[in-house]
């Protein structure tokens, strides 16, 4: 059977979330986190890890400190205002609300695939679920032991 490459979302989001829920947990303890250690709790490679963070710090949403008391941290602000669609937005843009779910280049209103209308409506429901999902409530979650990053 062949493997399944349609993902939701691309490599370097789902290395993002992760790193950003990772990020806002330590964060909770008031800790900051560096570059090494968020590529370790998430299984990203270091450099891809850095890239990753780079942009989402340019985006203004995780702070960035430099030097040997530097890394990575939120405040509690910004945990509860940066929604999982800031991520996603951030790093594959707004690629996940578009395109067929069967990946047909052809595919609209006026010219559906047959999922067409099933598939507008998993859209919707996701964009609504990643739009009101707070970095906070997945840290909280991880935090309580209701959720888990590893594999």
């Amino acid at each position: 059977m062949q493997q399944n490459n349609n993902k939701m979302f691309s490599k370097a989001c789902e290395h993002a979330i992760k790193a950003m829920i990772y990020i806002a947990t330590q964060s909770l303890e008031n800790k900051r986190v560096k570059i090494g250690d968020v590529a370790k709790h998430t299984g990203s490679p270091e450099a891809y890890t850095a890239k990753i963070l780079g942009t989402l710090n340019k985006q203004g949403i995780v702070n960035s400190l430099t030097g040997p008391y530097g890394g990575f941290e939120m405040n509690g602000k910004m945990m509860k205002q940066t929604k999982v669609s800031d991520i996603v937005f951030a790093i594959d843009g707004d690629s996940v609300y578009n395109g067929c779910g069967l990946g047909l280049s052809e595919c609209s209103e006026e010219k559906p695939c047959p999922i067409h209308n099933e598939f507008v409506k998993v859209r919707s429901e996701l964009k609504a679920m990643l739009e009101t999902t707070s970095l906070f409530d997945l840290a909280t979650k991880l935090q309580s032991g209701e959720a888990t990053l590893v594999r």
